[in-house]
């Protein structure tokens, strides 16, 4: 029987959702209108719109702040690996084996799951909720310490020109300051934060253009080639370029937020990754071929004095003020994917209802606050504790989307993946091969205190899971609950989807993802079946 508009009429009565089709009027029967009639009921442009979607260019600026923000903070990697010799070629090889497979792997699945929640979404998709909330969880608390970070990298740079921010009665007002600030610029809408990520990313990486262009009569390519390797400090360097190179698959986390996902994340983050390989290598090749400097005096912040050796005052001061500025737009881009995270994991019922309430602006209050709360509680731990602690939680994330990378190609080899790294399973776990093993090396590097901290993370998340079971139960808090709104399997006149549920998390994860959220593979199923049907 076809899915005429009039039988549409009812889907309201048990699905809750608003038809606009009129039941009296009658019409001859046409795709298009079948198409806009599933299009309302899927929730439509018109529905689910809450602010502005992200485009190309934004993206790629959120993500190049996701990933790195600019070469401040790249100077260790000099003085670690004892010589630019390491740091040049890590930054032209890690991008080929991490940068870039972890790119791939967060194309694929962003676009066969372009949700709120990103990773948590794949992982509870491959092994279930539990391994979804563990995920997010230790995503989250990863990604609010390294938020904490960049307030204070913010005074820390100010000071060389400010110095009453070396004084704690103004640093701690100034720090309380920067933080509301820059939280209420998340709270007004995501489109603001990704178009005022690419002014801060042309206005931090400009000073690097023209620090490349002066350097080019002055280069020394035979200083390139310096190494010391009874030096090197091989931990401090693989942190470096770890850290330096992370986080391709947080804006995973805002998919819902992106216009077009599956045409617009490849897209974005192939240039993002563009634009961070040569936002590192520029200002290297440039200030370590052009000064005889020692090795050792490349710490954080050296740039701003390679400014003024090569260009002058003006040039340094330029620098500093690109770094603060960067360190917001780093700030805003982690804060977004914080916020989003929570956001998607409360729509997948893992978390409160609270957690997905969206201001006018369409940007989650509850979850920024929480994520900025974090922040201020955090900026308290030093800079190389936060690295390390960082990249260990991050490390055992990323393993496990490793993992649901491949058991999804082999568990659902049939979901729809609107973009495909083009490989077949046995080369898409040769792909996560090199990634995976510089991940356990990682790892295996990290001190004692970085073990014990984050095995309290890890034990903190495992109890935290049943916890909330347990309060979703008693209804100790409101949880979102939609099963209302899915089609009963007894109306058999009306097309169903044909969902194969085949296994446990499936069943946990379909319930709860609201019909203007539900995967794009459901969507095309119910069309494909109301056009046979006609």
């Amino acid at each position: 029987m076809a899915l005429l508009c009039s039988e549409a009429a009812i889907w309201p009565f048990l699905i809750g959702r608003p038809c606009f089709c009129n039941p009296l009027k009658k019409k001859k029967k046409k795709k298009k209108k079948t198409r806009d009639c599933l299009k309302l009921w899927m929730g439509g442009e018109e529905g689910a719109k809450h602010s502005p979607k992200l485009t190309v260019l934004p993206l790629i600026a959120l993500i190049f702040y996701d990933v790195s923000g600019g070469p401040f903070g790249i100077e260790d990697s000099v003085r670690a690996g004892a010589g630019p010799l390491l740091s040049l070629l890590g930054f032209m090889i890690f991008p080929l084996i991490w940068s870039i497979p972890e790119a791939l792997i967060t194309a694929e699945l962003s676009t066969s799951f372009p949700q709120n929640g990103g990773y948590v979404i794949w992982i509870s998709s491959a092994f279930g909720p539990f391994w979804g909330f563990q995920e997010g969880f230790w995503k989250w608390f990863s990604g609010v310490m390294d938020n904490a970070l960049y307030p204070v990298l913010f005074l820390d740079y100010l000071k060389h020109s400010l110095p009453i921010f070396n004084h704690l009665a103004a640093r701690v007002p100034a720090l309380l300051g920067i933080t509301v600030s820059l939280t209420y610029l998340n709270y007004r809408g995501l489109h603001i934060v990704g178009f005022s990520a690419v002014s801060l990313a042309a206005f931090s990486l400009f000073p690097f253009l023209v620090m490349g262009i002066i350097s080019i009569p002055r280069l020394q390519p035979r200083q390139w080639l310096v190494v010391d390797f009874e030096k090197v400090d091989w931990r401090g360097y693989f942190n470096s370029m770890f850290w330096n190179l992370n986080y391709w698959d947080k804006a995973s986390t805002l998919a819902g937020e992106v216009e077009n996902p599956s045409k617009t994340f490849p897209k974005a983050l192939l240039g993002a990754v563009v634009l961070v390989v040569l936002s590192y290598l520029i200002p290297l090749l440039a200030g370590t071929g052009t000064l005889s400097s020692s090795y050792s005096e490349w710490t954080d912040g050296y740039f701003a004095e390679v400014g003024m050796l090569m260009g002058g005052f003006w040039l340094k001061w330029w620098i500093q003020a690109a770094a603060a500025m960067s360190n917001l737009g780093l700030f805003e881009a982690e804060m977004s994917g914080d916020a989003f995270q929570l956001l998607g994991m409360s729509e997948m019922g893992m978390l409160p209802a609270i957690f997905a309430s969206r201001s006018k602006y369409g940007t989650p209050t509850v979850s920024i606050l929480c994520s900025a709360t974090g922040v201020i509680f955090l900026s308290w731990m030093s800079f190389q504790e936060i690295l390390e602690f960082l990249n260990f939680l991050y490390s055992i994330g990323m393993l496990l989307e490793f993992a649901a990378f491949i058991r999804l190609r082999i568990k659902k080899p049939d979901l729809h993946r609107p973009y495909r790294v083009p490989l077949q399973t046995f080369g898409a776990t040769m792909l996560c091969l090199p990634p995976a093993l510089l991940l356990v090396l990682v790892m295996c590097l990290a001190s004692a205190k970085t073990f014990i901290v984050s095995g309290i993370v890890i034990i903190i998340g495992i109890l935290f899971y049943p916890v909330l079971v347990h309060a979703k139960n008693r209804k100790w808090a409101h949880f979102d609950d939609i099963e209302h709104r899915v089609l009963p399997s007894d109306h058999q006149d009306v097309a169903q989807p044909s969902l194969e549920v085949s296994d446990e998390a499936s069943v946990s994860l379909l319930p709860v993802l609201t019909p203007s959220e539900v995967n794009l593979e459901v969507s095309e199923t119910v069309l494909d079946e109301a056009l046979k049907l006609e």
